[in-house]
Order: C-alpha cells, then structure tokens, then sequence
C-alpha cells in the first residue's frame, strides 16, 4: 500500500503541471489582460483597477497625451505615454517571456507563495479565507443534509422497490434534480423574501448587521454562550435557510438512487438468502450483513464530499442572496483577469481535488480489506 500511495503523490505532481500549463495558456493569452483593465480604467470605461496601480503612474499615465500615440497594442493605449505602458507591463509581470513567467509562478506554488491580487489590496491565501466561511457554510450544510435525507430514503426505496412508495419518491427525485437551483431560489425570494408575497427571511450575509462582531469562539474574550446560542446560531441559520433550500432541491438525487441500487444489488446476493434460512431477523439481515456491503459506496465517497464542501463556491446561488463567497471570488477574478486570484484557487482546488480522491481509494480499502489498489491487474 505505501508503494500505491507514493506514486499516486508522485503522479500529482505531473497532472498539476498539466492542470497550470493548459489553464495558463488558455487564460493568459486571452485578450483584455490586466493591463487593459487599467487602461480601460483610464479611458473611463472600468471598475477602479486604476486606483490599485502601485505608485502615481495612473496619475501620470491619465494626464499624458503624445501626439503619435502608443505602439504597445494594447487596446485603449493611444494617447498615454509609451513608458507609462512598459511600467504597468512590469508592475504585472508581463516584461517577461510567458515560459519564464510561468516557471516563476510554478516555482512560487510549490512554496505556497501566491502573491498578491492585482486589484485588491491583499494576499490572495487572505482573500480566500474571507470569503470561505459562506462556502463552508453552503457546502458543510448541503454535504451533510444530503447524506441525513439520501441514505435513509435510499434504503426505504430499496426495501420498498416497486411499490407506490418507491414510484411516487423516484418521481419526486428526478423531478427536483431536473429544476435548476437558481430558479427555486429566486421562486423562494419571490414567496419568502420581499417579493410578492411573504418577507419572512433576510437576503444578505450570514448574519444580521447588528449581530457583526458577536464570535461564537470559546477562546475568545468576549465569547458569551447565551449571546452565542441564543442570538447569533438562530440568525446564521435564518440566513442559510432559503440558500440551502435552493441548493438541496437537486443534492440528495444522486445518493438516493445510488443507495437504492446498492441495497437492490446486495439483497438480491445468495448470502442474503443463505442469512434468512438461518433464521436471521430482517433487521439483522439488512444492518448485520447488507449495510457494510451496499454502503461501501457511499461512504467511501463520504471524505471527498465532506472535504469538497468547504472549497464549495455556487456563483448562482450566492449573487442571488448576496452571499460573498468563494463561487463569486472566482467569477470576478476572471472577469477582471486578476491572475494571481485565478491561478492561486485553481492550483490549491486542483491540489485538494487529487489529494481527496487519494483519501477516497484508501478508504475503499479500510471498509473493504479485499480491495487491493497495488495488485490489480494494469
């Protein structure tokens, strides 16, 4: 197992380089870089990346006028001084060959060194732990939601295969993952929101504004446990509730019929057969024999669900109740090309991602000693 283990570590290494190359070629050599940002800026025509250039050269770049323009062949470049260009290009690094630059990024990843946005004010490891606890939030929620309602739902189809329970449930599962989470959810602002009919839950943030400040942690100074449970819990959930209504409409599809046809599959087995001539109770039958068999599926793919949950960003669902979150983190970044931000989540999602489904072969390992990942035949 060690000898399975250090090559699938050592496979991450060329699949991260593969992952970067073809991300950096495909976004970097996309037209309206970020030095067309800040000219756009200058020209009037962007959303403040000007005023985050380093040093008084927008300034200076605004107010210059030369009389043949500029030959740098960046849109938006005539009429701003030619050394104005040159220093924006080497504020953002672009002075450089793209190979180089991109060896420089990949060496700096490989410390954990990403740098700094370009039109924010802040790390980029800082922006991604500002914006986590509202993915956290969505994904924990969801992720555990959805095995509570999947696994017992799944298990009663099972039992119950073919019968009016089991017709009228599958109808409602496949119904409920065809509708898509952004339409439930502006139907649910529409009835519980403000809209047209009820205002019964807020619309932004995870709290309340006055409540902005109040920390549920043990270690802090002020940490109060009745303002805590009696205030700040009930309002974070009043805020996550029509959120994650919208978000599990379509979570729990998937694991339910997983879970059915695993059961279906396992109580159809002769050993099934052979435990009820015994003399066996269905009950000891279905959790004494066929839970461990059917449920190495789902629960082998417990780690990767509950470990994806908090790097869990839904841009939809956040932009429709304001929810300032790592989905909305990323989309913006990409908008506005700020490099560091997209590169930096992608190679720390990518590196998660391979790690996960490592911890996920493992643990089809443990619940199940008779797989054996270093003998399969290649």
């Amino acid at each position: 197992m060690g000898a399975y283990i250090l090559r699938r570590l050592l496979l991450m290494i060329p699949t991260l380089i593969g992952i970067m190359a073809i991300s950096f070629v495909v976004i970097q050599f996309a037209p309206g870089g970020p030095v067309e940002q800040v000219l756009a800026e200058l020209q009037g025509q962007g959303g403040g990346a000007a005023e985050r250039v380093s040093g008084s050269g927008a300034d200076f770049g605004a107010q210059q006028s030369t009389q043949g323009g500029s030959n740098s062949g960046y849109r938006g470049a005539q009429g701003l001084d030619p050394e104005f260009i040159k220093r924006l290009e080497k504020q953002f690094g672009f002075d450089k060959p793209p190979l180089e630059r991109f060896g420089k990024m990949l060496w700096d990843y490989l410390r954990f060194d990403f740098g700094d946005s370009y039109f924010r004010s802040v790390s980029v490891i800082d922006l991604i732990l500002e914006k986590m606890p509202v993915s956290i939030s969505l994904g924990l929620w969801i992720t555990l939601l959805s095995y509570l309602i999947s696994i017992p739902l799944g298990i009663q189809k099972a039992l119950k295969d073919g019968s009016a329970f089991d017709v009228w449930t599958s109808g409602v599962v496949i119904v409920a993952y065809a509708i898509p989470g952004f339409l439930f959810a502006v139907l649910l602002i529409v009835l519980f929101a403000g809209g047209s009919f009820y205002d019964l839950f807020p619309l932004r943030g995870l709290l309340s504004d006055n409540l902005h400040g109040d920390w549920c942690a043990p270690w802090d100074n002020s940490f109060s446990f009745p303002r805590c449970f009696g205030r700040v819990v009930p309002d974070y959930f009043w805020h996550l509730t029509l959120p994650l209504i919208a978000l599990s409409l379509s979570a729990f599809a998937t694991t339910t019929l997983l879970t059915k046809n695993s059961f279906l599959d396992e109580i159809r087995k002769q050993y099934v057969t052979t435990a009820r001539a015994k003399g066996l109770t269905e009950r000891r039958v279905l959790y004494g024999h066929v839970f461990r068999n059917a449920m190495l599926i789902i629960v082998a793919g417990f780690p990767g669900a509950f470990i994806s949950a908090f790097f869990t960003g839904s841009l939809l669902i956040e932009t429709i109740f304001s929810l300032d979150g790592l989905g909305l983190l990323g989309f913006e970044s990409i908008y506005k090309r700020d490099y560091p931000v997209v590169f930096a989540t992608l190679y720390i999602f990518s590196l998660i991602g391979l790690l996960t489904s490592l911890i996920s072969d493992l643990t089809y390992t443990w619940i199940d000693p008779r797989i054996d990942f270093e003998r399969r035949e290649v």
